[in-house]
């Protein structure tokens, strides 16, 4: 079935072309709802739940809130920051990104699962890396722009 042609389609190539990116997603929306995502997370787990989110990282650590949100703003603009980078180096920055993204995401899950402090902080710990990666790699991937709306 062919596309309708809209004014926006016909302004906007890509549009036409069926583009799989989100209008109005914004990247820095999806940094801010990773980290509401990850404190909320942390939230059930330690002050809810009550488990003790600790890891020896140089000496015992305990996670709390402040270290979870500025972990995450920070691997989330990481994150971002290589998106950028390869959309303008690749035409295939997305589906590069969301490879390198998941490989990350994965490998990741190493550090909880290693240095955390007892069953419930490893697991507690793994979930909120998951959290993170997967709010970050779906965000970030629906406002990726195509090779078409780049040019």
């Amino acid at each position: 079935m062919p596309t309708p042609t809209t004014p926006q389609t016909l302004s906007n190539p890509a549009a036409a072309a069926g583009s799989r990116r989100v209008p109005g997603r914004s990247r820095l929306a999806v940094v801010a709802v990773a980290a509401a995502a990850a404190v909320a997370g942390w939230a059930i787990l330690a002050p809810l739940a009550g488990l003790t989110l600790t890891a020896r990282q140089g000496g015992v650590q305990h996670i709390g809130a402040a270290a979870v949100l500025a972990s995450t703003i920070v691997v989330a603009f990481a994150g971002w920051g290589l998106l950028a980078i390869l959309e303008r180096r690749t035409s295939r920055a997305r589906d590069t990104w969301t490879v390198i993204a998941a490989i990350v995401c994965v490998l990741s899950l190493g550090s909880p699962l290693t240095n955390g402090i007892g069953l419930g902080a490893k697991l507690g710990l793994a979930s909120l890396h998951l959290i993170v990666g997967v709010t970050v790699i779906l965000g970030l991937r629906r406002t990726a722009l195509s090779a078409a709306e780049r040019c």
